[in-house]
């Protein structure tokens, strides 16, 4: 029995649906990991994570509108990225990022590392949350 390149395209197309559809089915599921500041480390690296801490500071680029937020969770410290998107978008829902400031928080963010230090780069405006 001979396979036509028509059958082929047909089966791969098939597949290929299958496996769209069930991203977008489980996706909702999936969640993010919670770690604790002492965990995190270099294996992490562009890791997607989520820590619960208190904003210990809060500074602004003096050459852009980034923001840095010094989180602890009492294991440890880390610094906490908000890009300038991030800052608009805390503003549009009316939300100064200074208000995070010595709160207790829950953020989304990437680990990556600058300067040999590693650091949380803050997703979007909704991966910041005051904390209960």
């Amino acid at each position: 029995m001979e396979i036509s390149d028509d059958k082929i395209f047909k089966i791969a197309l098939v597949v290929s649906l299958v496996g769209i559809l069930g991203l977008i089915f489980t996706s909702p599921y999936i969640e993010v990991k919670e770690v604790a500041i002492s965990e995190i480390n270099k294996n992490m690296i562009e890791e997607e994570v989520s820590i619960t801490g208190v904003v210990e500071k809060v500074s602004k680029s003096s050459s852009s509108n980034t923001y840095f937020l010094t989180i602890n969770d009492g294991t440890g410290q880390i610094p906490a990225i908000a890009f300038e998107s991030v800052v608009i978008e805390l503003e549009n829902s009316q939300t100064p990022i200074d208000i995070f400031k010595n709160e207790k928080v829950i953020i989304t963010g990437t680990i990556t590392e600058y300067n040999s230090k590693l650091e949380l780069i803050i997703s979007d405006g909704s991966s910041i949350k005051l904390a209960n």
